[in-house]
């Protein structure tokens, strides 16, 4: 794996119609993913009454690594730098291990979102607010923990410790399908037998959130890892010139603007907090919305 480079080449020498679209593209991924997710963390942020529910918390803390992640881009998506064995102006998988924090999180606020539901009396007495923010640091810290392991032993216990890893993620995407399976069983009887009224509709449309942020995440993000898996059974090299000319890595990475998108999209409180609170002071019309 080799360093960072101080002069590290464009991702693309402009030679034909097709560099400009890869960059132009890599571009607009990358400062979409910084304006949307940065969006959401200013919103929930300069709101209280976000700030004290636990689903926000876990929004908070994904659209967090979705800002990082967007500033990155702009350097893994408009440079030539190929993460991987063999990398080349590799990060030492800083920035892709970003997702790796989203996907932990995702499913811990699915496990949220069902005992919510399920045992909302238990679910009031021990998971606080301390406890989300205790679980989302731990989503920070398994991740990096791992990474910062892999980057200083040999390459033969790195790749027996990337393979661990591998094995793990399967297992968790595995438990969110499932997971998301329960959850909309869970929103279209169990709620539906509720009586009307605001705290139905808030568990209704946090259920449908988390059900859609779960679907579009995984249709984003699968597509590379499993394609990566099928390469190494068979033997062969899963090779672009870079990552900004990887279809599949800039699918990746647009999951940092289409998670933060669908929370907006989803929750009527956060996207009056961000088109209010936080561009309604670029565009002051938008206050009055």
């Amino acid at each position: 794996m080799t360093s960072l480079n101080l002069t590290v080449p464009l991702a693309v020498d402009f030679n034909d119609a097709a560099d400009y679209f890869i960059f132009i593209a890599n571009l607009l991924i990358a400062t979409s993913a910084v304006l949307v997710a940065g969006s959401v963390v200013l919103g929930i942020l300069c709101k209280k009454t976000l700030r004290g529910q636990n689903r926000f918390i876990f929004m908070l803390n994904t659209s967090i690594s979705d800002t990082l992640s967007g500033l990155g881009g702009y350097y893994i998506g408009l440079f030539d730098v190929q993460e991987g064995f063999p990398s080349r102006n590799g990060t030492y998988y800083i920035l892709p291990s970003l997702l790796g924090v989203n996907i932990l999180t995702i499913f811990f606020s699915q496990v949220d979102r069902f005992l919510a539901v399920v045992y909302p009396y238990a679910y009031n007495r021990f998971i606080t607010r301390t406890v989300v923010i205790e679980v989302c640091f731990f989503a920070w810290f398994y991740t990096y923990l791992m990474l910062t392991i892999q980057n200083l032993v040999t390459v033969q216990v790195a790749a027996q410790i990337r393979s661990y890893s591998t094995l793990t993620f399967q297992a968790i995407i595995i438990l969110k399908v499932l997971l998301n399976v329960k959850l909309y069983l869970i929103a279209k009887y169990q709620i539906a037998r509720d009586p009307p009224g605001p705290e139905r509709d808030s568990k209704k449309e946090s259920l449908r959130l988390i059900i859609v942020v779960v679907v579009c995440f995984l249709a984003l993000w699968t597509p590379r890892f499993y394609c990566i898996i099928v390469f190494q059974m068979i033997r062969s090299r899963y090779m672009f010139d870079n990552n900004a000319s990887d279809p599949l890595s800039m699918m990746l990475r647009f999951t940092a603007t289409c998670t933060p998108g669908l929370y907006i999209w989803g929750s009527p409180a956060l996207r009056e907090a961000v088109l209010k609170t936080v561009w309604g002071r670029v565009c002051p019309p938008l206050r009055k919305r």
